[in-house]
This record gives C-alpha cells, sequence and structure tokens, in this order.
C-alpha cells in the first residue's frame, strides 16, 4: 500500500454468479479479504444457485472491451485474474486485451461448474490453448479442466506431472495442476517446467465447496499484485482457500460456497 493509502489493484475478467458462490462475486470477495482493491470485468451473467446453473447469457464483446480499456486506462492493474470466458470470440478479445497490460496474469480455464454445468463452449477450446494460455503468469486447471484442454487424465499423484507438462506446452509460464479431485490429501503441483512445488493440505469433510477454483485464483492474483513471487503466492493462496473450504457453510438446498471472509475477525488473512 502507497503512502497515500491506495492498495494494490486487481482485475477480474470473469462471468457474474447470482447466487454469491463463485465468479465475479466470489473473486471481489477474496481481493476485499486479502487487502487489495478488487475491480471488475464481467464477461457473462448467469442465473445460478446451489443446485446448479440455470441460465448464461453472454455479454458482447465490445462491452468486455469497454469495461477492461476503461479499468486499465484510467486506474491501472497489479495483476489479472481470468475466469469464465464462454466463447472463442471472447477468450481471443481477453487474451489480446491482457497482451497489452503489462501485469501478471492468472487464468483459470473454467470449463464447467462445480455442478457439471458447461460454462465454456467447445468451439472455444482451441483459443484458449493458442490465445490464451500463452500470456498466462499461472494457469490453475483442475483434473477435468486438464483432460479437457489436454487430453490427459490423472488418476494418481504422480501423473500430476504428466498434466503439467501438457499444460506448460501451451505456454503459461507457470502451471498450478490442482489435485483435490484425487483422493487423499488435496495435492497440488505448481511448476515451471524445471523448479517444483507440491503443496499439501488437509482434505475437509465439508460438502459446501462452491467457488474454489474461483477464490484459490483470484487469492494468487491478489498476492501477486502485493509483490509475491509465484510459489510464495501460490503457497499463501493454497493456505487461504484451505481455511475457506473448512468453513464452507450451506446455502439453499444443495452445495454451498466456501467462507470467504473465514479469517476476517483474526485479521491474518492479508499475510
Amino acid at each position: 500500500m502507497s503512502a497515500l493509502g491506495t492498495p494494490p489493484r486487481v482485475l477480474t475478467v470473469a462471468g457474474s454468479d447470482s447466487g454469491g458462490g463463485a465468479g465475479i462475486q466470489a473473486d471481489l470477495k477474496t481481493m476485499l479479504a486479502l487487502g487489495v482493491h478488487g475491480m471488475s470485468v464481467i464477461t457473462a451473467v448467469t442465473a445460478q444457485n446451489s443446485q446448479g446453473v440455470q441460465g448464461a447469457w453472454e455479454l458482447p464483446v465490445e462491452a468486455v472491451r469497454a469495461q477492461y480499456r476503461s479499468v486499465v486506462d484510467d486506474i491501472g492493474v497489479q495483476a489479472v485474474k481470468t475466469g469464465m470466458l464462454a466463447s472463442a470470440e471472447l477468450v481471443e478479445t481477453v487474451a489480446e486485451l491482457l497482451t497489452g497490460t503489462g501485469a501478471p496474469v492468472v487464468v483459470d480455464p473454467v470449463g464447467v461448474s462445480k455442478h457439471g454445468d458447461p460454462l465454456l463452449a467447445a468451439s472455444a477450446l482451441d483459443s484458449v490453448r493458442t490465445k490464451l494460455l500463452p500470456v498466462a503468469t499461472v494457469a490453475t486447471p483442475n483434473l477435468d479442466e486438464v483432460a479437457q484442454l489436454s487430453g490427459v487424465r490423472v488418476e494418481s499423484e504422480e501423473q500430476l506431472r504428466d498434466a503439467a507438462a501438457a499444460v506448460l506446452a501451451y505456454g503459461p509460464r507457470w502451471a498450478l495442476i490442482k489435485g483435490g479431485h484425487l483422493p487423499g490429501a488435496a495435492v497440488d503441483l505448481l511448476t515451471d517446467g524445471r523448479e517444483e512445488h507440491w503443496l499439501r493440505a488437509p482434505r475437509h469433510d465439508n460438502r459446501h465447496t462452491h467457488g474454489t477454483g474461483c477464490t484459490l485464483a483470484s487469492a494468487i492474483a491478489a498476492q501477486l499484485a502485493k509483490g509475491s513471487s509465484v510459489p510464495e503466492a501460490v503457497a499463501a493462496a493454497k493456505r487461504y482457500v484451505t481455511g475457506a473450504i473448512a468453513a464452507g457453510f450451506a446455502l439453499g438446498a444443495g452445495i454451498g460456497p466456501v467462507d470467504h471472509g473465514w479469517d476476517l475477525a483474526r485479521g491474518t488473512t492479508g499475510a
């Protein structure tokens, strides 16, 4: 934070979750909890609750471009996080905008919702591979997204290296392969192809995990904006999201969200 009190600025480019657990809403809550100023470019509006996605409406490319330029040209950013981009046209537009921004980029290649609802058109996959991932500082796919993008299917911890190699081949500087769908402890692999960082956390017996991926990617972006290295940012984000999962709460009749404000009372989330 500067002498004038302006916090680091982080921009999320993603879809809106009307239920408040994921998407833009989760991103902004995470950024607030971690002490950065969150800003948004909304790419799509969803009708969404604890039971799934009932509808999704993509915004025009012109609206996405205008939001991005409005924020970046006036306010500036220290990091950008991308989430739901829906179509090839949106993916390519956002990739083009990111290329000239000069800030770290965290790409969460959102393919499906927590409930299995598709959030990325099949026709957009090649644009994610060839346009978006090459501009990423960190890409954060889960195992389903790795399979969707590369065809590599992971069934054991050892295979996380194969997944990382497949994702890095598309051009991001770092790949964070999230192994949360594997049995046992929650293990993720962060690598740039040369060094490896294995991140482990206990698995909490809590089904209310809506928004986990959005929250983790936003937490990484927040830490990068504050000047952390990629390994430092990912480790801090992993600690934050582990606490948020443990504190996840029931909401509606289905899967509730993680608790983005779980540590605010203790005042330690900004660390």
